[in-house]
């Protein structure tokens, strides 16, 4: 017999299939594992509203329509095709066509919503030029630094841990989507339970694999059981503090002790944090404007001042500088934050301001007195110790006119929030009902009408449109808006909001459920910033959003530029020249004259989606 000539006794032959085999199903088993396991990663999107639009010091932030557990559908940013459109007709008219209003029991749950059809650019039209917008881009820019510690080292009754936070999972963007196809109601989700636990909130957010970026959160307190200062600077909209035990608040002196139990361990020297509680930490020249307050933990109860006046409830310290006066800044810097931060205290708690702006605490009373059963205090000008068991420096912000209810006490989302307003100001409305086609009832239209720049050229030959199409037309200028009782009372008749883009739209806070914001785009290019500020907050609102970009002979500017002028060809040049070129050009010195032709259209859309 011939003996084999090969290791093992197996034939050459044999032994290349096996390894050729063996090379082949290797990769396909990793492929495998490596697909399942995968995680993609969240599409970063500049924070800004169309104030600081493009500002030199913008942080990335996560995408703020994107939600944990939320089927939320949009459509893509480039306009819609007509294949992408449903059209109807009236009269013989092409009109835009609403998804149909949602359910009543969909909108009763107080979570955010997912399966949202949202209807943009829907009479946008191809005019040949570019209509690329950077709704990709991302520019990566390093924080100031925050003096988390002024101490050269930390008391040794002190300890200081960081807590590494995991990666977010992202959500694909759609791109060629047919508007049929969209989900076309609300489908809302079950509250979250109630998580009121310090160690629990503080735990779930160091540990939760939906998180992004490095967490920095700074724990005081030994054994860590037993924490009793947290400064949390990982936040991406604000930096906050809680301080848990003796708390001693120097309002003038914008300190605020932490005393500290004293034993073997600890030692007399402080250990210190610096914190500015405004939530827009990314824009440094703003932030510093905004008084710095300072946090010790001490051991050391002798080199600590008495108390003037003793607290039985927690605190809550924010600031009312910033960006305040402006409807919109007033929601989202302060407060929705601060209904985030001090709505599970059910009125039990005392707020301390900094940067004390009288006339806006008297402007939002109502809701200030419906979150604190007491009087502001001024920490500018209160030279008193005051005491506290508990105190938040410092307001939670989650992403623009919305709420995270992952992240917040009790599960609380703009759903709440929307409810809460509607007791504050006694709001009757909850719900837009749709209107019998036999009836004689109109749909309420409120038109907002800015002067200046943003305005309308040809307001009155909108408002004979649309009362033409049937609506009841409400107008409101700015001096109709300066009441915030009485206004929001209208806002909340109303069926239908429109307005050029500016501060205004945030009312948009007190329409009813099932309500239609139309936005209208001045020219440039302006699209992803303005449908970042309403358009993605709308669907958590149970409000229905269309958008409406102007076309160059809808805008003054073909007044002021020639048409082959880089403001009609290359808009996106001017938005590489900062923030203020575009202020200058498209925001501050643009004014809009509707073609009510073009626009009736959407009206008549809207109008139809009213209709039984």
């Amino acid at each position: 017999m011939k003996p084999y000539q090969s290791f093992g006794r197996i034939e050459p032959r044999k032994l290349g299939c096996t390894v050729l085999l063996g090379c082949l199903l290797v990769p396909v088993i990793l492929i495998a594992v490596l697909k399942s396991n995968s995680q993609s990663f969240a599409i970063l999107s500049f924070q800004l509203s169309i104030r600081t639009y493009l500002p030199l010091s913008t942080v990335e932030e996560s995408n703020s329509s994107e939600q944990q557990g939320l089927g939320t559908t949009s459509l893509p940013l480039a306009s819609l095709t007509d294949e992408h459109r449903e059209n109807q007709s009236i009269e013989g008219e092409e009109i835009t066509s609403l998804p149909p209003p949602f359910k009543e029991e969909q909108l009763k749950n107080n979570s955010n919503a997912g399966g949202i059809t949202t209807v943009l650019n829907a009479l946008k039209e191809d005019r040949g030029r570019d209509e690329s917008i950077p709704d990709k881009e991302t520019t990566a820019l390093s924080l100031p630094s925050q003096g988390k510690q002024g101490g050269d080292k930390p008391d040794a009754g002190f300890e200081i841990t960081r807590l590494p936070l995991k990666e977010k999972q992202g959500e694909k963007e759609l791109a060629g989507v047919d508007i049929a196809k969209l989900p076309q109601n609300i489908h809302l989700k079950e509250k979250p339970g109630e998580n009121s636990s310090m160690t629990d909130n503080v735990m779930e957010s160091s540990h939760a694999s939906n998180e992004k970026q490095e967490q920095n959160l700074i724990i005081a307190g030994n054994p860590i059981q037993q924490r009793k200062l947290i400064c949390d600077y990982s936040g991406q909209r604000s930096d906050t503090c809680i301080m848990d035990g003796d708390v001693k608040v120097l309002g003038k002196s914008s300190t605020i002790i932490l005393v500290s139990s004293s034993g073997p361990n600890t030692s007399p020297e402080s250990t210190t944090w610096k914190i500015r509680p405004y939530a827009r930490k990314w824009e440094a020249p703003l932030m510093a404007l905004i008084t710095e307050i300072t946090l010790k933990s001490s051991a050391d109860t002798k080199q600590t001042p008495h108390c003037a006046v003793n607290h039985s409830i927690p605190a809550v310290v924010f600031s009312t500088g910033g960006f305040l006066g402006n409807l919109f800044h007033d929601f989202i810097d302060v407060l929705i934050p601060l209904f985030i931060t001090s709505r599970q205290y059910n009125g039990e708690v005392q707020f301390l301001a900094t940067n004390f702006n009288s006339q806006w605490i008297n402007k939002y009373q109502p809701i200030l007195r419906h979150l604190s059963h007491y009087q502001v205090i001024n920490m500018d000008t209160d030279e008193r110790v005051h005491c506290f068991p508990y105190a938040h420096v410092g307001l939670k912000s989650h992403k623009v006119l919305g709420i995270d209810p992952s992240k917040t006490p009790n599960g609380y989302s703009m759903a709440d929030f929307r409810e809460f307003l509607r007791s504050c100001f006694s709001l009757k409305r909850e719900v837009t009902k749709r209107i019998n086609k036999q009836s004689r009832k109109k749909p309420r239209l409120l038109i907002l009408l800015r002067k200046g720049s943003r305005s309308f050229i040809n307001a009155r030959e909108v408002i004979a449109t649309a009362r033409r199409v049937g609506y009841k037309v409400i107008t409101a200028g700015p001096e109709e808006t300066k009441d915030l009782h009485r206004f929001s009372q209208i806002v909340n008749s109303c069926d239908v909001m429109m307005g050029v883009h500016g501060a205004g739209l945030a009312n948009m806070v007190f329409l009813p459920s099932n309500a239609t914001l139309i936005q209208i785009i001045p020219w440039g290019q302006l699209t992803w910033a303005c449908r970042h500020d309403y358009g993605e907050p709308a669907p958590d609102m149970g409000i229905r959003y269309l958008e409406y970009e102007i076309g160059e002979e809808e805008s003054s500017l073909i007044a002021q530029y020639p048409r082959d002028h880089a403001v009609f060809k290359d808009p996106l040049s001017i938005h590489k020249q900062g923030f203020t070129a575009i202020w200058s050009v498209f925001l501050n010195k643009q004014k809009v004259k509707l073609d009510v032709h073009r626009f009736r259209r959407v009206l008549l859309g809207v109008f139809q989606s009213l209709k039984l």
